[in-house]
């Protein structure tokens, strides 16, 4: 089973490290640590995977590939606009093509880990 983990993760750094961990855990182990998409603040995060995109995942999500049309039609969307959103998640690769060209996604779960923290500021 494949699954993806969405992460913010403003420190870059940790973040190879982590990574670099979990993938020497792998080697070890043999097991599977799932694929990691890391996005720098909330931001970058909202703005690559906008509410629409998420309802997109959502639908695609546990099913069988189906053309952008199919897909437009399902979600009650106009097809330009699913074709520019489904473009977005390929190049992210939270969504794969198979080789008739349809659009599926191949993660059983995609989960989420973030924390947000106040910085430290002196009062002013």
């Amino acid at each position: 089973m494949r699954y993806a983990i969405i992460r913010i993760e403003p420190n870059l750094e940790a973040d190879l490290l982590e990574m670099g961990a979990a993938f020497v855990d792998a080697l070890e182990t043999g097991s599977y640590q799932g694929e990691v998409f890391t996005f720098e603040t909330p931001m970058a995060l909202f703005q690559a995977i906008t509410p629409k995109r998420w309802e997109l995942l959502d639908r695609l999500q546990g099913k069988a590939a189906v053309s952008i049309r199919e897909l437009a039609k399902q979600l009650g969307r106009d097809v330009k606009n699913v074709h520019t959103d489904v473009s977005r998640l390929l190049e992210i690769g939270l969504l794969e093509r198979d080789e008739a060209g349809r659009v599926f996604s191949p993660f059983a779960e995609i989960r989420t880990e973030f924390t947000l923290k106040g910085e430290n500021k002196a009062a002013a």
